[in-house]
């Protein structure tokens, strides 16, 4: 009878465990980034940054309002394109995500920014610097590093001060990432008393950019400075370097500061003359940089690219900030994400009224052999 009774007990006890854990409650939280095409590299290192972080969070346990919660990951693919991130942020409205990490480019990230605004989702994008994004106001966008008012000026500066250049032919890939960071260069350039003596136009889909730097090339400048991502940088200073345009500094924003400018410039010499800019600290100057790399490159090995720390970090802000309302209901919760004070991976994340990063690092960086090294 007493070992029934034990055997009663035992089975209650499990029961009520197994119950427990039935409900938990599961909160997801949304990714978008390119994971087809031309910016693949970016969009996976991205998903990776947010993988990382879900994992980590649900091994160290969250708990949301006295509730224990598992954390998934909703993840969409924008392709870089403005009308499939638009779509891949309807679909995660649909599913009710309580947050989004992402998108990667400014051209995918302003429009997708109004629908969530419109379906009162908060997103932090990692990666996206157009000024632009948080014109609207809306109370639902945020973003965890400089925009290009601060890369685009800080690299006119340099060229200007740093490197005492008089002239500069511009070219940009027109879309708002691209022709954004060209447009603050430019104007920038212009005020350090820089002289502009050539404005070219491509795509982000174009590899082949020999008309337009056989132009440049006869107005011989000091520099030339490219608004765009590296799967257009890569060819465009392989294509330098046979047109003998090899003397000339080769300027550009966060889309070209990556690891795979390496291997898409192909062993280019020009790749020697390039001076990128990121906003935030470089790793090595990151609070926690060095080990969170460590951990990143064990769990996915040469696939770093550039903002996955970052990335990590928006995963996480989203999730304390939840934890600080007692709740992942969006509604409740959205309006502390402005009052985060998170020690995070890449910074202290704290946010201006209007969802800018309070107090912005920015790091100039530069190209040897295999190596990028930052200047600052």
């Amino acid at each position: 009878m007493q070992m029934k009774l034990k055997l009663t007990v035992a089975a209650a006890v499990a029961m009520l465990g197994g119950l427990a854990a039935a409900q938990d409650m599961v909160v997801k939280i949304g990714h978008v980034g390119p994971i087809s095409g031309a910016q693949a590299s970016y969009g996976k290192d991205n998903e990776n940054g947010a993988r990382m972080a879900i994992d980590d969070l649900n091994a160290a346990g969250v708990v949301i309002g006295g509730k224990k919660v598992k954390l998934e990951l909703v993840a969409e693919d924008d392709a870089a394109d403005p009308k499939q991130g638009a779509a891949a942020a309807q679909k995660l409205c649909d599913a009710k995500v309580a947050g989004v990490a992402g998108h990667l480019n400014s051209g995918t990230t302003i429009p997708a920014s109004k629908i969530y605004n419109d379906c009162g989702i908060p997103h932090i994008t990692p990666s996206a610097t157009n000024p632009n994004l948080t014109k609207p106001g809306y109370k639902t966008t945020y973003r965890l590093l400089a925009n290009d008012n601060a890369l685009g000026a800080g690299l006119a500066f340099y060229a200007a001060d740093g490197l005492k250049l008089k002239t500069v032919a511009i070219i940009d890939d027109r879309t708002a990432y691209g022709q954004g960071v060209a447009e603050v260069f430019k104007n920038t350039a212009k005020q350090k008393g820089m002289t502009v003596v050539d404005e070219q136009y491509t795509t982000d889909k174009s590899t082949d950019f020999m008309a337009i730097l056989t132009a440049i090339k006869a107005k011989n400048p000091d520099a030339i400075f490219f608004g765009g991502m590296d799967p257009q940088a890569g060819p465009m200073l392989r294509q330098m370097e046979q047109l003998g345009l090899t003397r000339q500094k080769y300027f550009g924003g966060d889309g070209i500061c990556t690891m795979d400018l390496i291997k898409q410039s192909g062993g280019a010499k020009t790749l020697d003359n390039v001076v990128c800019a990121e906003g935030g600290a470089s790793l090595e100057k990151m609070p926690t940089g060095k080990a969170w790399k460590a951990r990143y490159d064990a769990k996915f090995p040469g696939q770093f690219q550039v903002y996955s720390p970052y990335v990590y970090d928006a995963v996480f802000v989203l999730v304390e900030a939840m934890k600080a309302a007692g709740s992942a209901d969006p509604k409740v919760y959205t309006p502390f994400i402005g009052k985060t004070n998170f020690k995070g991976v890449t910074t202290t994340v704290q946010f201006e009224s209007n969802g800018e990063l309070k107090n912005p690092a920015m790091t100039l960086y530069t190209y040897k052999g295999d190596k990028k090294n930052a200047l600052n």
